[in-house]
């Protein structure tokens, strides 16, 4: 049974790696057969902190659509489309903006997170698109009238401003325009970079979703163990180590042996890597070959961009229309 709408979005900022898979689209793949989806290509959300530099855009674009697809998002079933296609969403967000007030901006814990992460990066993101980023999410949510948000923890503070606004906005037009959008707490797996830190392609610690397998296995190799153990028969400690971490989730088998092994200094870390390497390109085999299957298939990827693009069209008209009306905007 249906339980309500969702809309959620990734931004197309570079290649897609395996901490996204784990930490949304997994999820997005589950929430498909519960809800109504649409799920967009923000790319006027990545030109918020990578405006200077379009070059990979519409390439980004087309990855992240083939990335969706090779994973397991059904075309027919979850409405799949770029964002800027559907002009409505810049719309909205200005219209929206004129009435949110500055502080509500200023408060989001991202907004001052992500200057300090970036800071020495050569990104100025003091910018208007920047700080109103929370704005322009709030519009896309709204525009489709989403009930529901599938949101990681640290992005509740954004969801929470996007109800602040709903009530706002229903307040200040005396309608009902919009419902407020409760959040969908992702079960989401967390992994961390090859090197210990978030995955991030800013890091250059990712492992790319659909590598082929000698891709994966070569960035399994790099990975950090426990710095304590020289040799193969020294005890270990996987809690600090991240291959480890990668074991509890694509190894649940065998993980439970293979800590044993390590505090008694029965398995080294080549060996524990090269398991580790095997499991994760046989849970992964499906979603390769499906990958290098659309990617010689660029004109069904334009047409499912286009279709979901039809679709999101329809529902944005219809209510911009009943927006405009409430604010005497005809």
């Amino acid at each position: 049974m249906n339980k309500g709408r969702i809309f959620s979005g990734m931004q197309p900022s570079g290649r897609f790696h395996l901490g996204n898979y784990m930490g949304a689209l997994e999820n997005w793949i589950r929430l498909q057969h519960e809800y109504e989806c649409f799920f967009s290509i923000v790319d006027l959300h990545a030109l918020t902190s990578s405006y200077a530099n379009t070059s990979k855009l519409q390439t980004n674009i087309m990855e992240m659509a083939i990335d969706w697809l090779s994973a397991g998002l059904d075309p027919e079933k979850n409405v799949i489309f770029v964002q800027s296609h559907v002009k409505e969403h810049a719309e909205l967000a200005l219209l929206l903006g004129m009435s949110t007030p500055l502080g509500w901006l200023e408060r989001v814990p991202t907004y001052k997170d992500k200057i300090r992460d970036l800071d020495g990066s050569g990104k100025d993101l003091h910018t208007y698109g920047f700080l109103g980023y929370p704005v322009l999410m709030a519009a896309d949510i709204m525009l489709y009238k989403a009930t529901c948000v599938p949101v990681g923890e640290d992005q509740s503070a954004h969801l929470e401003l996007t109800r602040e606004i709903v009530r706002r906005f229903n307040n200040m037009y005396h309608k009902e325009v919009f419902p407020e959008p409760q959040a969908v707490f992702s079960k989401a797996k967390v992994l961390p970079g090859i090197d210990g830190r978030k995955m991030s392609k800013s890091y250059g610690n990712t492992i790319p979703f659909g590598a082929p397998p000698e891709e994966v296995s070569a960035q399994i190799r790099m990975m950090t163990t426990d710095p304590k153990r020289i040799k193969k028969t020294d005890p270990g400690d996987p809690n600090v180590c991240i291959v480890y971490q990668f074991q509890k989730v694509f190894n649940t088998e065998e993980v439970a042996d293979i800590e044993a092994k390590c505090r008694a200094g029965e398995i080294g870390c080549v060996q524990c890597k090269k398991c580790l390497a095997e499991k994760m390109n046989s849970m992964l085999a499906g979603i390769h070959a499906k990958r290098k299957e659309l990617e010689q298939k660029p004109g069904y990827i334009k047409e499912v961009l286009e279709y979901g693009e039809q679709r999101a069209r329809v529902e944005a008209e219809k209510n911009m229309a009943e927006i405009k009306a409430a604010m005497n905007v005809l």
